[in-house]
């Protein structure tokens, strides 16, 4: 845009010429050309479905030609099965949530959860084993449960983190000791063969952050270095 009366160039959004001083009258009406577009780019999306469908393909095509290998060779399932439920419980844990905008950690942890017992029972009732009820189940709700609320509390606690993470370690630590209780009831194994070392090391590293937490400088550092 130019000055009517001298001719100098103006700048943008200028109200009177900077030579003679002559007041600038926009017209309503002109088109103006604006900077920069205002359209905004659309969000890119189908590339991720369509890894994810083919990963799907992938896995269900595996699973099928291992299921017709042992149909042929044996006259049943036999392995395939193994191959079968852990690629549905690959698909399951890793696959699934990346469908869905947002991931709803409790939902899916618990699906999660329900799908590992649902493939421990096929490899307990297919190789006659009695140990799903007395130790699998129990330990795979235990652990379940142990990520459940440490996903809980990491969501809705902003303060206090790391005191917060040095407990729930401490806690992990002396679950191992009621794994090794169900591994000795169902399998008459001795106690405190190994859990004593977890509870021993768990422990430290619980302490320790529980003594860095009264530590403003240890403590800033540990949270900036890992994101706590």
């Amino acid at each position: 845009m130019y000055c009517v009366k001298c001719g100098v160039k103006l700048p943008d959004g200028a109200g009177a010429c900077p030579l003679c001083n002559t007041p600038v009258l926009y017209d309503d009406g002109a088109a103006r050309e604006a900077r920069y577009s205002d359209r905004y780019p659309a969000e890119q999306r189908h590339g991720k479905f369509v890894l994810l469908a083919l990963l799907t393909a992938v896995m269900a095509a595996t699973g099928m030609i291992c299921l017709i290998l042992c149909l042929k060779t044996y006259g049943r399932a036999s392995w395939s099965g193994y191959v079968l439920l852990g690629l549905a419980l690959a698909w399951i844990v890793a696959i699934l949530p990346a469908w869905f905008r947002r991931w709803h950690p409790f939902i899916f942890l618990s699906v999660d959860i329900a799908a590992i017992c649902g493939f421990l029972v096929y490899v307990n009732g297919v190789t006659g084993g009695h140990w799903f009820l007395p130790f699998a189940f129990p330990v795979t709700l235990l652990l379940g449960a142990i990520l459940l609320v440490i996903v809980a509390l990491m969501r809705r606690v902003r303060r206090g983190r790391l005191r917060l993470t040095a407990v729930l370690i401490i806690c992990v630590g002396l679950s191992c000791m009621l794994i090794e209780l169900f591994e000795h009831i169902t399998f008459g194994t001795q106690m405190f063969l190994w859990s004593l070392y977890c509870v021993s090391a768990f422990g430290a590293v619980g302490l320790f952050l529980l003594i860095a937490s009264l530590i403003p400088p240890l403590r800033a550092f540990l949270e900036r270095k890992f994101f706590i």
